[in-house]
């Protein structure tokens, strides 16, 4: 899986500080999603796609194997 977090982010125009305390996490975490270093736990997952109008299936891209 590929993240589409970053991408989203910016096409979206909101600022990550925003994104970040609407999630209720630090811009450092927000960051390890964007990088995958974390994942976001799926109750978080729903919020992200919420405030960046798209479906939780958007914010990954699976490659097809």
């Amino acid at each position: 899986m590929e993240s589409q977090i970053e991408y989203l982010i910016k096409k979206s125009g909101l600022r990550k500080d925003y994104i970040a305390d609407k999630l209720g996490i630090s811009t450092r975490q927000l960051r390890n999603y964007e990088k995958q270093i974390g994942y976001p736990p799926i109750d978080k997952a729903y919020i992200l796609a919420d405030i960046l109008g798209v479906k939780v299936d958007d914010l990954y891209r699976r490659d097809k194997e």
